[in-house]
Parts: C-alpha cells; sequence; structure tokens
C-alpha cells in the first residue's frame, strides 16, 4: 500500500542537469516529511536533502547546497529534487524516503534511481 517510486536519473555531464522525481501513494505524502539520500558504490547512504509537508522547512547536505533543490507537489503527490551544476562526485543511486521521525526515522524507501555525471 505504501510506495515510493522514483525516476529521472540518467548520464550527464559535468555541470548538466537533472530533475528526480518521487512519485508517492497518497497517504505516503499525508502528513509525513520527504527526503532524498544517495549512496555511492563503495560507500555508505548519505543524507541529501529533506522537505517537511508544507514546504517550510527544508534542510540540504552542505555538499549539494546551492546546487540542488528539494520541493513537493502534495496535490500529485511527488516529491522532486531539482540537481544543477552537476559534478562527478554526485554519482550515486538516489532514493527517497519518508521521513516519520526527524532526523532518525526513515521508514519507506524507493527503489533508487541511477545519476552518473561522466567529467
Amino acid at each position: 500500500q505504501v510506495q515510493l517510486v522514483e525516476s529521472g536519473g540518467g548520464l550527464v555531464q559535468a555541470g548538466g542537469s537533472l530533475r528526480l522525481s518521487c512519485a508517492a501513494s497518497a497517504r505516503t505524502l499525508s502528513a509525513y516529511a520527504m527526503g532524498w539520500f544517495r549512496q555511492a558504490p563503495g560507500k555508505e547512504r548519505e543524507f541529501v536533502a529533506a522537505i517537511n509537508w508544507g514546504g517550510g522547512n527544508i534542510y540540504y547536505a552542505g555538499s549539494v547546497k546551492g546546487r540542488f533543490t528539494i520541493s513537493r507537489d502534495n496535490a500529485k503527490n511527488t516529491v522532486y529534487l531539482r540537481m544543477n551544476s552537476l559534478k562527478p562526485e554526485d554519482t550515486a543511486v538516489y532514493y527517497c524516503c519518508r521521513i516519520t521521525d526527524w532526523p532518525k526515522g526513515y521508514d519507506y524507501w524507493g527503489q533508487g534511481t541511477q545519476v552518473t555525471v561522466s567529467s
């Protein structure tokens, strides 16, 4: 019943942009904050960005601040991650998740979408 599906990943050159989408079931987004994480090969999963239900509270990892923008459209049950000025070190599988208890509670995760940035 709770389902998250990421899309929008792909291969892009350094300096390029991508917009990731996370489509969710209606009840998944209702009253919950949402987040994006990423995991590069051989590295642990790291936090990227989070946004509360109303969109007024937003957090970014320092490595992406100023380049990435998280947003949400609750009417469409979708969370977005606009990624600009991409760097090779941004290469990773990107996952969206539902946040139940900030900053430690993340219960539902999508399957991920691959982002590869070439130099």
